[in-house]
């Protein structure tokens, strides 16, 4: 039972049934607003662009990217993380190193 005609989504409809809720004097700024903002995105991402066009015909990176160690997001603790006094360079550290937990090493011990 085709009738020719394409469905509508459902974003359309839901559009579609909100606008015609509002009266006429609202309806028409309502879709010249949504016009502008679809239209600026645009803008804004052509210009983006051609900034990161430039900037590479020009030798420079366009943005600068954030690297991993510059230690931010949700992880990055920043002022609120512990403090660990610094290590010295010859004193072992890891996760295999237990430092004062190991047991005591007895004369008979291979490893001391």
């Amino acid at each position: 039972m085709s009738t020719g005609v394409p469905i509508a989504s459902g974003k359309s409809e839901i559009f579609e049934i909100v606008l015609q809720f509002m009266p006429d004097w609202i309806q028409i700024p309502v879709l010249v607003l949504i016009l502008l903002l679809v239209v600026g995105s645009w803008v804004y991402k052509a210009k983006r662009k051609l900034d990161q066009r430039r900037a590479r015909r020009q030798g420079r990176t366009p943005t600068v990217a954030p690297q991993p160690a510059q230690a931010r997001g949700a992880d990055f603790l920043g002022p609120y993380a512990p403090q660990q006094p610094p290590q010295p360079a010859g004193q072992p550290s890891g996760a295999d190193f237990l430092g004062s937990y190991a047991p005591p090493r007895g004369q008979g011990d291979p490893s001391s």
